[in-house]
């Protein structure tokens, strides 16, 4: 059986989703950030070195990343549309990590900055913060929800005309931006996270991850 380790209020939530979908058991090995830093405590990295998740162990294979994580199950696990995927869905597989989610990362990052310094010097770190995050980060951001906008005008979901793990990859940066942006001057992204989120898959994912919020 799968054995997933899963961290709380995490991008694992996408493989436990994915698992459903394709209708593989799975057993769930639980993790909990730690409340002061928000990080994946050390357990983790007796898994794999980067004490990162998620990660799934598979007959022996330990095997990280989300991307490779998602390709793996469905070449070795395909169902319907679920299967090996096609160039275009690979594409979003690997964009969804590699390009979608370092400037949402850095937003993140960028905003608990003048939290985390002495108070007498926050006036100033959030001034540098807001210069960074308009002047770049938010331009990013923007770009990246205007290419899927587009990219969801020509087909129903992502990897094509039917749903693939391209979309699951792909609903965390989504989701992300819609907590923290919204998505009202995006209509196709909203309609696109009201078909996500109504899959029966979907929600029994959640209730096995538990608790799921991109608002931290």
């Amino acid at each position: 059986m799968i054995r997933v380790h899963h961290l709380n209020m995490s991008r694992s939530q996408r493989i436990l989703w994915l698992l459903e979908e394709l209708g593989v058991p799975y057993e769930v090995v639980r993790y909990q950030r730690d409340a002061k830093t928000n990080l994946a405590p050390p357990e983790l990295k007796a898994i794999h070195p980067l004490g990162k998740s998620p990660v799934i162990e598979d007959d022996g294979k330990i095997i990280s990343e989300t991307g490779a994580i998602a390709e793996y199950l469905v070449r070795a696990h395909p169902k319907g549309s679920f299967s090996a995927p096609s160039e275009q869905q690979t594409f979003w597989l690997h964009y969804a990590e590699g390009s979608a989610m370092p400037p949402l990362v850095m937003y993140l990052v960028f905003s608990r900055m003048p939290d985390r310094v002495p108070f007498f010097l926050r006036p100033v770190a959030r001034m540098i913060v807001k210069g960074a995050i308009d002047g770049f980060v938010l331009p990013q951001v923007k770009t990246h929800m205007a290419f899927w906008e587009d990219a969801l005008a020509k087909q129903e979901w992502f990897g094509g005309a039917e749903i693939s793990a391209a979309d699951v990859l792909m609903s965390f940066p989504v989701q992300a931006v819609a907590a923290r942006f919204g998505v009202s001057d995006y209509p196709r992204l909203g309609a696109f996270l009201k078909r996500v989120e109504e899959r029966p898959a979907y929600k029994r994912a959640l209730e096995t991850g538990g608790p799921f919020s991109l608002l931290q």
